[in-house]
Formats: C-alpha cells, sequence, structure tokens
C-alpha cells in the first residue's frame, strides 16, 4: 500500500501544482514580520557550529561544505538550504542562528541545529540510544524562541503580537528520531512504535508556540528517506538476495513506507489540531512529496541521472558514502566537480540545487494557503 501511495505521488503532485500555480500566479506573496525557524540540519544555518569546543570541529564548520555559496555557514550542504529559498520569496534575509549572538534579528530567528530530535533525551536513554549530547532537541529549541521573545518584549501582550505578525516552520523535525536508531542498528518494525511518541512530541510543540502568540505554522513531513544515500547503504549488501528491497526508482520501498506512515501519522494529528485551534492556520508542508515531483524530473531539471542516489561528497562504495556519518571533507574523500548536477550532497543531506527545486514545489503547494 505505501509503494502505491510513492508510485501515485508524482500524478497527484501534478494535478495539485498546476491548481495551486494557476490560483497563486496572480496573487502577491503572503507578508511577515519575521520567521521563526525549528528543526534539524535541513535547517540548520550555522547553530551547531557555534556549540563551544565541538561545534567548529563539526564537518559543516569547514569546506567542502558551503562551497558552492563560496564559504562555510554551519549549513549542511554545499549551499543554501529550503529555508533560504522561501525567506528570500517572501522578502526577508536570510535567517541568522540564535547562536550567533552578534547577528541580526529583526526579521527572524533560526532555531534549528543539526541532530536535533523532536523526543527528548529521556527517551532515548530508556532505549539505550545514543544522542549526540551538544544537540538542542525540540523542548529546548522552544525554550530558545521563549527566552529570545521575553528579551525582546516589555509584555506577553507584545510577545503575541510579534508572533502573530510572523510565520513559524515547526521543522522539519522528527527525522533524526529516525535516524540515529536506524544507525544504531535498530530495527525498522522497533522504529515504527516510536511514531506516536515522535508525533505527539511534534504536536506539543505546535500547542507551545501557539501559546507564545503564533497563528501562522508551517509544519514540514519527513522525506523518503529510503532514497538517500545514508539508508541505500545500510542495504547494500543485501540487495542480490533481495531485489524486491528497491523500487522503481532505486529507492529502498520498506524505508520510504515508514516516512509515508510517519507523514500520515503527522498528518491526522494536525487535523486534529486545526479542530482544535480554528483561528490558527496550520499548513502541511509535503518535504516527500516535493522530493518525489524533483526525483521523477531529475533529466528535465538537469540532475545526473546516473549519479541520483550518489552522494557528492564522500568516499567510495555505489553511493559514495561508505557507512560513516559525514565522510564529507575527512581524508580520503572526494566532492563532485558540479554539486548542481547532483541530489545528494553527503549521503544525508542534499545539494543546493535539489533544495532549490523543492523548495519551487513547496512554494506553489504551501504559500497559497497562508494568504
Amino acid at each position: 500500500m505505501g509503494s502505491m501511495i510513492f508510485y501515485n505521488y508524482v500524478a497527484i503532485l501534478g494535478l495539485f501544482m498546476l491548481i495551486i500555480n494557476l490560483r497563486f500566479a496572480n496573487s502577491n506573496p503572503p507578508k511577515f514580520d519575521a520567521i521563526y525557524q525549528i528543526g534539524d540540519s535541513l535547517a540548520d544555518t550555522g547553530n551547531l557550529i557555534r556549540v563551544p569546543i565541538v561545534g567548529p570541529t563539526l564537518p559543516a564548520a569547514r569546506p567542502p561544505y558551503g562551497i558552492t555559496i563560496g564559504r562555510p555557514t554551519g549549513r549542511w550542504s554545499d549551499g543554501l538550504l529550503i529555508i533560504d529559498f522561501i525567506a528570500t520569496y517572501l522578502g526577508l534575509p536570510l535567517l541568522n542562528p540564535y547562536l550567533d549572538r552578534n547577528a541580526s534579528f529583526v526579521n527572524g530567528v533560526n532555531f534549528a541545529n543539526a541532530g536535533a530530535t523532536a523526543l527528548d533525551f529521556p527517551f532515548f536513554l530508556l532505549k539505550a540510544i545514543v544522542i549526540p549530547p551538544i544537540v538542542t532537541p525540540l523542548p529546548g529549541q522552544i525554550n530558545w524562541l521563549r527566552q529570545y521573545l521575553s528579551s525582546i518584549s516589555s509584555s506577553p501582550t507584545e510577545c503575541l503580537t510579534r508572533l502573530m505578525n510572523s510565520l513559524v516552520f515547526m521543522g522539519e523535525i522528527g527525522g533524526d528520531d529516525i535516524n540515529f536508531p536506524l544507525q544504531q542498528g535498530r530495527s525498522l518494525q522497533e522504529i515504527r512504535t516510536y511514531i506516536p511518541s515522535i508525533i505527539a512530541a511534534i504536536v506539543n510543540g505546535i500547542k507551545d508556540v501557539i501559546g507564545l502568540g503564533a497563528r501562522r505554522i508551517v509544519v514540514p513531513g519527513n522525506f523518503p528517506i529510503g532514497c538517500l544515500p545514508f539508508v541505500l547503504t545500510l542495504i547494500a549488501n543485501t540487495n542480490a538476495t533481495n531485489p524486491q528491497q528497491l523500487d522503481q526508482f532505486g529507492c529502498a520501498r520498506s524505508y520510504n513506507e515508514l516516512a509515508i506512515y510517519q507523514n500520515n501519522y503527522l498528518q491526522n494529528a494536525l487535523n486534529s489540531l486545526r479542530v482544535q485551534y480554528p483561528n490558527v492556520t496550520i499548513v502541511y508542508a509535503d518535504y516527500y512529496g516535493a522530493f518525489i515531483s524533483v526525483l521523477s524530473r531529475a533529466s528535465i531539471l538537469g540532475f545526473d541521472t546516473a549519479n541520483l542516489f550518489k552522494a557528492c561528497c564522500g568516499s567510495g562504495g555505489p553511493y559514495n558514502y561508505d557507512g560513516t556519518l559525514f565522510n564529507c571533507g575527512k581524508p580520503g574523500s572526494t566532492v563532485c566537480p558540479n554539486p548542481s548536477s547532483y541530489i545528494s550532497w553527503d549521503g544525508l543531506h542534499l545539494t543546493q540545487e535539489a533544495y532549490r527545486r523543492i523548495s519551487e514545489v513547496l512554494i506553489s503547494m504551501i504559500l497559497p494557503q497562508l494568504l
């Protein structure tokens, strides 16, 4: 059933985007005073590399990360991210990371940090799953937002007003709640049991930002993780004995079905929240569908179809990913000559060009709902 949904995404998205584009063509982008971003490495613009001692030693703090924009900024890519393209489209400057205390936050703040989970540390401690202690999970990022608002507002009313005129991106978050257990050998069946707790944590985070005054919130789902070199490398040794593991695109079917299950669970939870908060606009951002739309049009969009599932930056193996997290930039790794022709940057994160193309789909899908 999950794979059928996967195959139908392209046709459904094509029709949906045509309808949305016709409606959106003559509309101006919605106006926001600021954007507040909560999330993980898909949105981190430089928080994790600013964590004392450890942060500056991380891969995203040095080349080849940032190669397309001329320097590393703490973004886990060769260049810009989805939130960067969306902010630009809305006429706002790129969001500065919260931990850059010398930066301007006039038009918003980015609280996302790489490795952040929706669930807090105690959940994973009980499961004996190791989460890097330097990351700040969702509850901690909500606290950052609360502290920031308190520091610039003279009263709770002013806090409410500030968020009412802003856009809050609640994620993508929840992906690393799956990625860390996968990296540590947990089965898909076990991880599937985590999904209700992951979504409950996201729902609680949404309720918190609504309580702070947020009235327009975008909640992204997870990517099709079975299309990432990270996951494809996990199953590479078993493909010869079980070719049914891969779908018609070359993605790992069962892993994508897990992402679909997670996204469906999230969407059902958002439907309940909309009933509970009728005066709040809560928009689901279909990262899964946007990725599949780009993948299905890869050759038209200029991606190298011979390397759709290979990391641009990595070292060895059929997917240029040797199973070591973030081997990009380490001795022995190489960087493809043209990152814009690749979808994957380092095996877990995407290239600027992939993020740009995904953003085009998302802008057509989500922004008309915020007018």
